[in-house]
């Protein structure tokens, strides 16, 4: 059984870090129909919304730990009092739990520390027992490099699937291969041998998506695709769809 495990039918992960475990999700992006009203997209708050999907998935897997793989927040820079209120509230929430938080610092989560009562590392990321977390922006940190598995968030990863008669939809997936240590080598980095590397869908449903089974489609991370060797398409229910590129 792989250290990092997709919760069924859901954009979210068990990890086993040796001494806990944890439910870990990538690109929550609190508060992001706030910044879809500035461009023209008129939303209801889904907040709640959210941070009961969380909550419920915490109660359905029973972790010590939550790690959000970057982008907590959707501001750059300083968060109106809506977004910010939904992460304290949220944090309280997983306290009142006895569940701790850790955050992966994304592009998008700013000065985070200063003010969210959670652990927050570098955009290089952290390794946590065997399994390397880092957002996927930048590059990662030599010691997530040398987990037994990566993972990575930032490219919110979806398919557009067409069915007989022209129809089409678009779907989040996971993204999961080999970590080709050839994409590291000018990094100074060792990659273990048959180490993973697993690119997590976005658990926001709202924020855009890099479609990758879509010519033209270019990945955001600077290690992606390169670092990503014969990489597998999984939808959120299990379904395997082959390698990405041949979707």
């Amino acid at each position: 059984m792989s250290l990092v495990e997709p919760v069924p039918g859901e954009p979210a992960a068990v990890a086993d870090l040796g001494s806990e475990r944890a439910l870990v999700v990538a690109d929550f992006h609190a508060g992001v129909e706030q910044a879809l009203r500035a461009e023209g997209v008129s939303l209801d708050s889904r907040a709640s919304e959210r941070r009961e999907r969380l909550l419920s998935l915490v109660t359905r897997t029973d972790p010590d730990r939550v790690v959000f793989l970057g982008d907590l927040m959707q501001t750059i820079g300083d968060p109106g009092g809506a977004e910010r209120g939904e992460i304290e509230v949220l944090l309280e929430r997983l306290a009142e739990r006895g569940v701790a938080a850790t955050l992966v610092k994304g592009n998008h989560d700013g000065a985070i520390e200063s003010w969210a009562d959670l652990e927050v590392t570098d955009g290089a990321g952290v390794r946590l027992g065997d399994v390397g977390f880092a957002h996927g922006h930048t590059w990662p940190a030599p010691e997530v490099l040398d987990g037994e598995v990566v993972c990575v968030g930032h490219e919110h990863p979806a398919v557009r699937l067409e069915d007989e008669v022209g129809g089409s939809r678009v779907e989040r997936v996971w993204l999961r291969g080999s970590l080709s240590g050839a994409a590291f080598a000018e990094r100074e980095a060792t990659v273990r041998d048959g180490a993973q590397l697993v690119v997590f869908p976005a658990f926001n449903e709202l924020v855009g998506a890099t479609w990758v089974n879509v010519e033209g489609q270019e990945f955001l991370a600077p290690f992606l695709p390169e670092g990503l060797d014969g990489g597998q398409a999984y939808l959120l229910d299990g379904t395997r769809l082959g390698r990405y590129g041949d979707v």
